[in-house]
């Protein structure tokens, strides 16, 4: 049951043993993390959490443009209401996160 490429000295033959004990290991490792069904989802939370933020963070951004370019303007005070415009940005927001979390949660 030897092959041309199977070596004949002891201490190859350890080492090789060696080396496919060690890629097996790892195989594992690899195996049993994709099991880890907790650990996965805790990782596609987290990412859907990096998604929100940024999203937020534009939004806020957008908000605060829109408020400053308002606060320039020359409207009257009644036309100018940078709170709504606050609102608005943050409900926008909330709704880019409800549905990314809803789209996660199907697939």
């Amino acid at each position: 049951m030897t092959s041309s490429d199977t070596p004949t000295d002891p201490q190859q033959l350890r080492a090789e043993i060696e080396r496919t004990r060690a890629e097996l290991g790892e195989t594992v490792q690899e195996l049993a993390a994709k099991t880890d069904v907790k650990a996965r989802a805790k990782e596609k939370l987290a990412g859907v959490k990096d998604q929100a933020a940024q999203v937020a963070g534009v939004v806020s951004q957008k908000a605060s443009t829109a408020k400053q370019q308002l606060a320039d303007s020359d409207l009257p005070a009644q036309v100018r209401r940078p709170v709504p415009l606050a609102a608005i940005g943050a409900a926008v927001a909330a709704l880019v996160v409800i549905v990314v979390v809803a789209r996660r949660k199907r697939s």
